[in-house]
């Protein structure tokens, strides 16, 4: 029997979905595509399905979501972006082949073509991350306020103040353990009575 995996947090941007593959950052690391089926079944997930994936390849999957993390994690707290970073990105923006496609519904969608390697499925995260870093799109880039995960996330929320970057993990979390430190504080404050 396979080991399990832990599940993949998708979100609307495919960059920052990228980059929350590996999460809990300053906790106990939880890495989504230790292998690489697992980052196939990521790029299939996202829409850039490939058929096969080499370890050489994960290992530069895996460079350009760091590299990525560091320069949206820059951008939210308003610092230079970390030049090794940037020229990690651009490279793979630049090699990758892939089509902008448009829906019927009129939305953008990315094409791969039959002989299609992790590389192009690459260059459209890093042009993804390229945009939002860039200011490109309507959002912020901003930091989960976990101090065990601190990911990048993009924040559409209307009024850009989203603190979590997931409310069923990282923000359930923190709301449970207010909670549980409450209830703590309330006991000991009744049993001081």
């Amino acid at each position: 029997m396979p080991p399990e995996f832990p599940d993949f947090r998708l979100g609307t941007v495919l960059a920052t979905s990228f980059t929350g593959t590996l999460s809990e950052r300053h906790g106990d690391l939880v890495e989504r595509i230790p292998t690489p089926r697992r980052l196939v079944d990521w790029l299939a997930v996202s829409g850039l399905a490939v058929d096969s994936c080499t370890d050489a390849q994960l290992e530069l999957a895996r460079e350009l979501r760091e590299s990525i993390h560091a320069a949206a994690t820059a951008a939210a707290i308003d610092d230079a972006l970390p030049a090794p970073a940037v020229q990690v990105i651009n490279d793979f923006s630049a090699q990758g082949r892939a089509v902008a496609i448009l829906t019927p519904e009129g939305e953008r969608q990315w094409r791969l073509n039959s002989t299609s390697r992790v590389e192009d499925a690459l260059g459209v995260v890093a042009a993804g991350a390229i945009s939002i870093i860039a200011g490109a799109r309507h959002g912020r880039l901003a930091l989960c306020a976990s101090p065990t995960c601190r990911a990048a996330f993009f924040d559409t929320s209307r009024s850009r103040t989203r603190k979590w970057c997931d409310m069923n993990t990282c923000g359930n979390r923190q709301k449970k353990a207010r909670f549980h430190a409450n209830q703590r504080k309330s006991s000991r404050s009744a049993g001081s009575d």
